[in-house]
């Protein structure tokens, strides 16, 4: 190991990979160093290569160069599972879902066999006979897809337990299914479904009834016939409503789909991985694997076009080979991988690049580059399968395949996918796939509970040119994450913007770049701010399908609070509701009744005396000991409005829902649970003082810190630690 390249990871990489990736003694002591874990993964690959006729050690170095550069990584369970017992490299699985129960339990197994090892899967629940349906063999009736859906749900929860990975699902009915309605609104309900991303499968006659105003048949898939017609707008604008408030479901375009499919006689496209970035034929799996843009560039972002083509050429051989070492779950699987041969190279640090060249993200200039690249990289990796192809065989499903149509020869029949790179991207410290970065400073909890500030590298560079920043634009930066407000110059504003800086057309103009050179698919979230509106989310989904993208998924900011808003024991206002008087606080008697309860913060013990009235919680004293003046005054304040509100009649429940599971910056665990902030610790107090405890959405709260979460790429992030749901 001392002759070969010292991988140069930072302090947190080196925390992500003890934390998921090192292998681990039975005592959970870490056995292998950052070096040792790549070299494993290169020698395991390059035992392919030994396989071909070529020299085994020297793919290896070449594949550990590629790797402890951080100029490309694999997919995480290549790197987790890699010359060790379990041996499954592959990320992405899609597996079929009939109508009889012994096939949709064959299918469960088949699911809880993939987690265990790593992977995710994708369904097409459309097979499975409506609610209410005829079922011959016990003179019943049937439950339907979504009831099925919460089995498979249920399954990846228990599954999950012991794995190093969080299991994770697509789900996707097509909107011509009768129960297209309770599909769409399923995860309008806190708690349901909650190891599924969910999309409708839109083609496009549906599409077209839908600009003509016309009908819509709900059709019954077990008989052919027509259950319902309803209009094409009702069945839109349902969908865009549960969007808009929740983030599901998004829409998989079948017809964009399909138009992808290289190899039409083995099946139709219908089904996609977990993030929708991976189109696969039932019992195909998909090993991805992404190139660090950043590494291809110098300091202004020009790119080193011949070093780009050697890496790209080198990815494409290390994923062909991942498909002949790779142990898969199912021998139907192996089969139908083996078959052919998918592989899925993609990028990321897309955002960093436009920093360097300073190219605002959504621009001409720079949807112009993301083509460039990105045609670049596919024809580069079409060219090295070819060559692999003349070398080793085209994948065998190659007889009427596109390409023979084309009468080129290929190894395998697709190679582009733009993934998400959660966890492999917080390893190369680049941003994730081709998202913008949502901050470009943010607080992230370290070791013993430290909390360390992080500034983006490029801004610094660039603040350092005008002179060394003020610590008032430095603390404006880390409060609020972005430039928008800052003073600074205008090009700074301008270049560095974050997510939620984008117009939602820009979003969706860049996924549309990207996919115009990508075999498969592109994963990406339209991020929204929380003021958009479902107009907004209707005109993105119509541009997501106007520009050829083959799915969307969107999400709008802290749009779970809306969730809780919509559902429950509360009802939204009425219009006499809101026209009547405001109540008016009642008077505070003299002598009261009530309890004290302490909870510990990062900001010292909390203590909180609930006073009551009449039997009902009146007033409320917040004292935060060992704190400044102004985290006290904060507490206080919180204090007085929850007691006006109290005594204005407003339910402690109500209250409750407002506090809890709102995010800071240093949470710090109590007893059994998490106390994430002092918003967070109130709230968890009001409930030990009234002795009643109200259930929340946490999908806006890491599970494994507490800290918020982003939606990107379809997938769950933490900005606070190394936890990604989808890695």
């Amino acid at each position: 190991m001392s002759a070969r390249m010292k991988a140069r990871f930072s302090e947190n990489a080196l925390r992500v990979l003890e934390k998921r990736y090192l292998r681990k003694d039975e005592s959970g002591e870490i056995v292998e160093t950052p070096e040792e874990m790549l070299w494993r993964v290169a020698f395991t690959v390059a035992g392919a290569e030994e396989e071909h006729g070529e020299d085994r050690e020297a793919w290896a170095e070449r594949f550990y160069g590629v790797m402890a550069s951080l100029e490309f990584l694999p997919n995480s369970p290549t790197l987790m599972n890699a010359g060790t017992p379990m041996g499954q490299l592959s990320a992405c699985f899609v597996l079929p879902v009939g109508d009889s129960m012994e096939e949709i339990f064959a299918s469960l197994s088949a699911t809880a066999l993939v987690h265990k090892s790593g992977g995710g899967t994708g369904f097409n629940f459309s097979g499975i006979r409506p609610a209410g349906d005829r079922v011959r063999s016990t003179s019943g009736v049937a439950s339907g897809p979504v009831s099925f859906m919460e089995l498979f749900d249920h399954t990846t929860e228990v599954v999950k337990q012991g794995g190093t990975r969080r299991g994770a699902n697509m789900g996707i009915l097509e909107a011509s299914h009768p129960d297209i309605i309770d599909f769409v609104k399923a995860k309008t309900e806190g708690g349901k479904l909650t190891n599924f991303n969910i999309s409708v499968g839109i083609p496009d006659a549906f599409m077209e009834a839908l600009r003509a105003e016309a009908n819509w048949d709900l059709v019954n898939p077990r008989t052919g016939a027509v259950t319902r017609t309803i209009e094409a707008k009702e069945l839109w604008d349902l969908l865009i409503e549960s969007a808009w408030k929740t983030g599901d479901p998004g829409v998989i375009f079948l017809d964009h789909l399909e138009a992808g499919n290289t190899v039409p006689g083995c099946g139709r496209l219908d089904s996609t991985n977990p993030c929708g970035e991976q189109p696969l034929l039932p019992y195909e799996s998909c090993n991805l694997g992404s190139i660090n843009l950043v590494k291809m560039a110098d300091k202004r972002g020009e790119i080193d076009w011949e070093h780009l083509e050697r890496t790209v050429r080198t990815a494409v051989r290390f994923l062909d080979d991942v498909i002949d070492c790779n142990n898969y779950p199912l021998s139907k699987i192996s089969e139908m991988t083996r078959a052919c041969r998918k592989i899925g190279l993609g990028v990321m640090g897309w955002a960093e690049l436009l920093f360097a060249r300073g190219v605002r993200y959504g621009s001409r200039e720079s949807l112009e580059l993301a083509e460039n690249v990105m045609s670049f990289i596919q024809r580069i990796g079409h060219e090295e399968s070819e060559a692999l192809a003349n070398a080793r065989g085209s994948f065998p499903s190659w007889k009427g395949s596109v390409w023979e149509r084309l009468e080129r020869p290929m190894r395998n029949a697709t190679v582009t996918t733009i993934a998400p790179t959660g966890t492999i991207s917080l390893i190369a410290e680049c941003s994730s796939g081709i998202e913008p970065v949502f901050a470009l400073a943010f607080r992230r909890k370290a070791f013993d509970n430290d909390t360390l500030v992080y500034v983006n590298g490029y801004l610094k560079e660039a603040l350092a040119k005008l002179g060394e920043p003020s610590a008032s634009i430095l603390e404006q930066v880390v409060g609020s994450g972005t430039l928008a407000e800052a003073d600074v110059p205008r090009h700074l504003r301008e270049v560095f913007v974050t997510a939620h800086d984008i117009p939602y057309r820009e979003h969706v103009a860049m996924q549309a770049a990207f996919q115009k050179y990508t075999d498969n698919a592109v994963s990406k979230t339209i991020n929204m701010p929380n003021t958009a509106t479902p107009d907004d989310v209707r005109q993105a989904y119509l541009f997501a399908y106007d520009s050829g993208c083959k799915g969307i998924t969107i999400y709008r900011d802290r749009c779970k609070e809306v969730q809780v808003l919509y559902h429950g024991a509360k009802k939204e206002p009425s219009a006499s509701d809101q026209g009547a008087r405001p109540a008016k606080p009642r008077k505070r008697p003299t002598n009261l009744v009530g309890s004290t309860v302490k909870i510990r913060t990062s900001f010292g013990n909390l203590y909180l005396t609930l006073n009551h009235l009449e039997g009902k919680p009146f007033e409320l004293f917040a004292t935060l000991g060992k704190s400044g003046k102004d985290t006290q005054a904060h507490t206080e304040a919180l204090g007085r409005l929850i007691s006006l509100s109290l005594r204005s009649g407003v339910p402690v429940r109500e209250i409750i829902e407002q506090l809890k599971g709102i995010g800071g910056s240093q949470p710090v665990f109590e007893n059994d649970g998490i106390i994430l902030s002092l918003p967070d610790a109130i709230a968890q107090g009001l409930e030990r003082a009234v002795g009643e405890t109200v259930e929340i959405s946490a999908d806006d709260m890491c599970p494994s810190c507490g800290a918020p979460t982003i939606h990107a790429e379809g997938c769950l992030r933490c900005v606070s630690c190394d936890y990604s749901k989808c890695r």
